[in-house]
C-alpha cells in the first residue's frame, strides 16, 4: 500500500487507483499479477523479470517483491523464475546503445532457451 509513496507513485493514482480508500484492495486484486499468483499451480511458465537500480518511475522494489514471492511461493514446484537487475539506466532499463543491445541480447536469449528447454533448472 505505499505505491503512492515512492517516487513517481503519487503521479499514478489515477489509473492505479489510491492506496489509502477502502475499495482499493479489491479493485487492484481483480488485475494485479502479484495479487494473482495462484499457489494451488504446481506448474508456472519461464519467467524473466527485469529492472533498473536507478528506475525513477518504477521503484526496482517491485520487480524484486514480485520475484521474491514468487520463490517462495515456488519453492517445491517447477516455477522457473529467472532475474536480472541492471545497476544503471533508468525506467527504460538501460542507460546507453550498448546496454540496451545487451538487454535485447538477454531477452532473446532467455526466449530462446525457454522454447528450446535449454534454461538451466533447479536441482
Amino acid at each position: 500500500k505505499r505505491y503512492s509513496k515512492l517516487l513517481a507513485g503519487a503521479s499514478w493514482m489515477a489509473e492505479y487507483g489510491d492506496p489509502d480508500t477502502d475499495d482499493w484492495e479489491n479493485f487492484l486484486h481483480k488485475y494485479s499479477p502479484y495479487h494473482n499468483i495462484d499457489v494451488s499451480r504446481d506448474k508456472y511458465p519461464n519467467v524473466l523479470v527485469t529492472t533498473s537500480t536507478r528506475d525513477d518511475r518504477v521503484h526496482p522494489a517491485h520487480a524484486r517483491k514480485m520475484v521474491k514471492k514468487l520463490w517462495d511461493e515456488g519453492q517445491d514446484k517447477e516455477w522457473p523464475v529467472y532475474y536480472y537487475e541492471n545497476i544503471e539506466g533508468g525506467h527504460g532499463g538501460a542507460s546507453d546503445s550498448r546496454q540496451e543491445a545487451f538487454m535485447t541480447s538477454l531477452s532473446y536469449d532467455f526466449m530462446w532457451r525457454a522454447l528450446t528447454n535449454a534454461l538451466p533448472r533447479k536441482e
